[in-house]
């Protein structure tokens, strides 16, 4: 009876971190093609702003205790080979190429009290809201959805 009850305690253990671990996927896109005339990206899809920002979830790659969003863009611009793009959030409407809308891999630009907040996209929701890596959210690196409303300017990165 013992060990029955210690399996029962150890499945609910893994089940709850099974459960915490898919949650914090789910705001995560799925990259995969569902067939004939699919429109998603295909599996192997990947974006290098996108993958160098998710690097640094969890941490102040930039050493700066405030307003250090358009730092970290600048930083993950650099090192996947862009032109930066200043330390300034509300500089990057000005930034790359301006696009209609949400896309993976372009810079999103918002308006705030007292400024703005920059980041990149790594996918969208089900409501159509961006999903975006960006510096200091709630002072680290994270990768959140934000109300489209909020967006001021999209824009691609150029060469």
């Amino acid at each position: 009876m013992r060990l029955t009850k210690k399996r029962a305690i150890l499945f609910l253990l893994c089940s709850v971190a099974v459960a915490a671990l898919a949650g914090s996927a789910i705001a995560r896109p799925l990259h995969r093609n569902s067939g004939a005339g699919a429109t998603e990206q295909p599996a192997v899809f990947t974006n290098s702003l996108v993958a160098e920002a998710r690097k640094y979830i969890g941490t102040n790659p930039t050493g700066r205790s405030s307003l250090w969003c358009g730092a970290f863009m600048d930083m993950v611009l650099r090192r996947t080979g862009h032109k930066g793009g200043g330390n300034l959030a509300l500089g990057y409407s000005h930034y790359g190429r301006r696009v209609s809308g949400p896309q993976v891999g372009a810079i999103a630009v918002m308006g705030r009290n007292g400024g703005g907040h920059v980041g990149v996209v790594s996918g969208i929701d089900a409501n159509g809201n961006p999903i975006i890596v960006s510096g200091n959210h709630n002072h680290t690196v994270a990768e959140s959805v934000y109300p489209r409303s909020r967006i001021s300017a999209y824009v691609m990165p150029g060469g």
